[in-house]
């Protein structure tokens, strides 16, 4: 492996062994061949975090086997955008020599987009304060005068300073057209926005024809709910993460989107509010019974849908799946395949170079 690039012969053998994993895994569910969505094999990583290792004078970025626990270090990173590339040796050269910037620095995380912005964000084992802030403000305006635009962020034991502001916008074209996705530092994000657009084009085109309107589940910060509005009459979504939320609403209002509702519930929440178990005042204002949902959209985490939202989602003639564990998503489909059938299938390769597999499946409702 050299500095700049990563091995295409090492990605295409990792590519196939998931293909081959998948393709196996998908067999008792008489799932169809899956579509596969490749990574870009360089710099598709639009976010990357670092240990930062002090040794005399000198410092630089660390990441830890996780085998071996063994420390390496890091002065460029293939995986991760140009951008962040860019950075990295630039943070480096302004802090080796800066007292006040280094001192009982520990991490740097950095969050980068396609449209060129980035947050850096310097976490700390001491207080930070105004002398910190102003060594800070001097190096964004050195920066920024070399039309770097960047944003600074410091954080410490129950202390977080932004210089201007903890977000940036991301603009991904999907399917011809522009949407605009502001992302919070520190809130979760697609981690590579190649394969999100894949993803999102793929959701497009299994919903093309969909009637009705749409429920979407762990919505994040609208990432498929913009998207899929132009697919359905409306789509009501819900999310537990309060940024994610306040996310979701700046991008509904930013894109013109008019048909899309977002109301802060978990999923398990949402299941009890459909089922009658609980009444909930986030929901006032919203006729659940105004909606006409065929089609329910679920991007759960690792640990897949819990059994009462499992049990939910069997009454909608159509379930679209997007899962990170296909593991878990095997499990669900245990229950889910007694009542659907998978129509499609997707394997995206969210994370190239490693065991992780993204997949996505469309299943409709059984005929009687």
């Amino acid at each position: 492996m050299t500095p700049e690039h990563l091995p295409v012969e090492l990605y295409d053998e990792q590519l196939a062994e998931k293909v081959s994993r998948i393709t196996t895994m998908m067999a008792p569910f008489h799932a169809p061949d899956a579509q596969v969505f490749r990574s870009p094999v360089n710099h598709y990583r639009m976010r990357a975090e670092f240990r930062i290792w002090h040794q005399e004078d000198d410092l630089y970025h660390i990441i830890f086997d996780q085998q071996t626990r063994q420390r390496i270090r890091v002065d460029s990173f293939p995986a991760a955008s140009l951008l962040i590339n860019e950075m990295m040796p630039r943070m480096i050269n302004a802090l080796r020599d800066n007292k006040v910037l280094r001192h009982k620095l520990f991490q740097i995380d950095y969050l980068s987009t396609c449209s060129d912005h980035i947050i850096i964000s310097l976490l700390y084992h001491r207080k930070i304060d105004d002398v910190w802030q102003a060594e800070m403000a001097q190096l964004r305006d050195h920066f920024r005068a070399q039309g770097i635009r960047v944003h600074f962020i410091g954080r410490a034991t129950k202390t977080k300073i932004c210089l201007d502001q903890d977000h940036i916008d991301e603009v991904l074209t999907v399917d011809g057209k522009e949407i605009i996705y502001r992302q919070v530092e520190n809130s979760f994000t697609q981690p590579n926005a190649a394969i999100n657009v894949s993803m999102l084009e793929w959701a497009l085109d299994v919903t093309r024809n969909a009637a009705g309107d749409l429920l979407e589940l762990y919505c994040g910060n609208g990432n498929f709910s913009l998207a899929l509005a132009r697919n359905f009459r409306r789509v009501l979504a819900t999310e537990i993460a309060k940024p994610s939320v306040e996310s979701a609403k700046y991008n509904i209002d930013v894109n013109k989107i008019d048909n899309v509702q977002v109301v802060r519930m978990s999923a398990e929440e949402f299941t009890q509010a459909m089922n009658g178990v609980r009444e909930f005042n986030r929901l006032e204002g919203i006729d659940l019974k105004s909606y006409d949902c065929e089609t329910i959209f679920v991007d759960p985490p690792r640990s897949g849908l819990d059994p009462d939202t499992l049990k939910m989602v069997q009454a909608y003639p159509a379930i679209l799946y997007i899962s990170c564990n296909p593991q878990t998503l095997c499990e669900n489909l245990e229950t889910l395949s007694e009542t659907h059938q998978v129509e499609r299938l997707a394997l995206f390769d969210q994370f190239p170079y490693t065991h992780h597999m993204e997949c996505g499946v469309l299943l409709r409702r059984k005929s009687a």
